[in-house]
C-alpha cells in the first residue's frame, strides 16, 4: 500500500466545533518536520460539524457519521479511511505548541516491538502541569491505576522514555501492523476503559507501549461529558464490570465483581444521595443492570 502521509491524525467530533477547529490550527500551524494528513470523525452532532469544518479547511478529511459510535467506533471510522504509514489518534480538545511528532515515530522506529507510543500529556490550566507520563498498571480487583506525573508541576523529572503499561486515549500513535494483529478499538465499551482494553489485546499481540517526553500535548479535558456526569458516572461504573469480564479469568474476575458491586458501587451511591445527586444515582444502577442484561455487544 502506498502512504501518502507519515501520520494519519484522527480526531473524533462530537459537537466540539470550536475545540477542533483550535486543534486542526495548531497542527496546521506547527508541523512541518512530517507530512500528516487529518481526518475528523463526526460523531453525529447536533449540526452537521463535519460540513462546517470541510468548509473552513478543505484539505482535511471529514466525515460525519448518522449515529454517535462512541469514542472507540468514531475513532475505528477514522481508522478505516486513513493512509498514512502511523495512526496517531489524538482528543480534538487538545492542542500542540511544537513541532515534535517526528519525536513520535522515531521512537516508534526504534525498537521492533514497540507498537503504541503516547507522549507527554499536561493540562492547559495554569503553569501546565502533568496529566500524563505513563500510567501504572491496574490493579487484579479494583481495576484502578494512576497517571505517573498526574498534577505534578513540569521541572524535567519525567524527560525519559520508558516503557508503560497503557497508552493514554487522548494522544496515542500506533504502528500500522498493531492494528492488523490485534484489531480494531473494542466497541462495546462506547467511552471509557476502551483504549486500556485494547492496550491489553495489543500487548497479548506482542507489542510493547511506550511514553514519549519530548513530544508534547495540552489538553483541555472532558468538556464533553463532564467529571460528575450522568454520562460518566453510567459509563464508568458498566464498563468496570465489562472490562473485568473481558481481561480477569476465574477467582480473580469473581473478586473483581464482588468489589465492584459490594464495595465500590455502595459506596458510590451513598456518596450521590449525601450529595443530592439523584441522577447519578439512577446512572449507577442503570450501569450495573446493563451489565447484568448483557445490553451491549462484545
Amino acid at each position: 500500500m502506498k502512504h501518502n502521509a507519515d501520520i494519519s491524525i484522527i480526531t473524533v467530533n462530537y459537537n466540539g466545533l470550536k475545540d477542533t477547529l483550535e486543534l486542526i490550527d495548531s497542527l496546521n500551524q506547527y508541523i512541518r518536520s512530517v507530512i500528516i494528513e487529518i481526518i475528523v470523525v463526526d460523531n453525529f452532532s447536533k449540526q452537521n460539524e463535519a460540513a462546517l469544518i470541510a468548509a473552513h479547511y478543505p484539505n482535511v478529511i471529514t466525515m460525519r457519521s448518522e449515529k454517535n459510535l462512541g469514542f472507540a467506533g468514531g475513532n475505528n471510522l477514522g481508522i478505516k479511511h486513513a493512509t498514512g504509514r502511523f495512526i496517531f489518534l489524538l482528543n480534538n480538545d487538545t492542542y500542540i505548541r511544537s513541532d515534535t511528532f517526528q519525536y513520535l515515530i522515531e521512537r516508534l522506529e526504534s525498537l521492533p516491538e514497540i507498537g503504541v507510543v503516547s507522549p507527554k500529556i499536561r493540562f492547559i490550566s495554569e503553569g501546565y502541569p502533568i496529566q500524563f507520563a505513563g500510567y501504572t498498571e491496574l490493579s487484579n480487583i479494583t481495576l484502578r491505576n494512576k497517571l505517573i506525573g498526574f498534577g505534578e508541576e513540569d521541572k524535567g523529572q519525567f524527560q525519559q522514555a520508558y516503557k508503560t503499561n497503557y497508552a493514554h486515549g487522548a494522544a496515542m500513535i500506533l504502528k500500522r501492523e498493531v492494528i492488523d494483529k490485534a484489531g480494531l478499538m473494542p466497541e462495546c465499551f462506547f467511552i471509557y476503559y476502551e483504549e486500556l482494553d485494547w492496550c491489553e489485546r495489543i500487548k497479548e499481540a506482542g507489542f510493547a507501549i511506550w511514553y514519549e517526553p519530548r513530544c508534547e500535548i495540552f489538553h483541555k479535558e472532558s468538556q464533553s461529558t463532564g467529571q460528575r456526569s450522568p454520562l460518566r458516572t453510567y459509563y464508568l461504573t458498566r464498563n468496570r464490570l465489562l472490562y473485568a469480564k473481558r481481561n480477569r479469568k476465574g477467582l480473580i474476575r469473581l473478586l473483581s465483581y464482588q468489589y465492584q458491586l459490594l464495595v465500590a458501587f455502595p459506596k458510590n451511591l451513598l456518596i450521590d444521595v449525601l450529595s443530592w445527586r439523584l441522577d447519578l444515582c439512577k446512572a449507577r444502577v442503570n450501569g450495573v443492570k446493563d451489565f447484568i442484561t448483557k445490553k451491549y455487544t462484545l
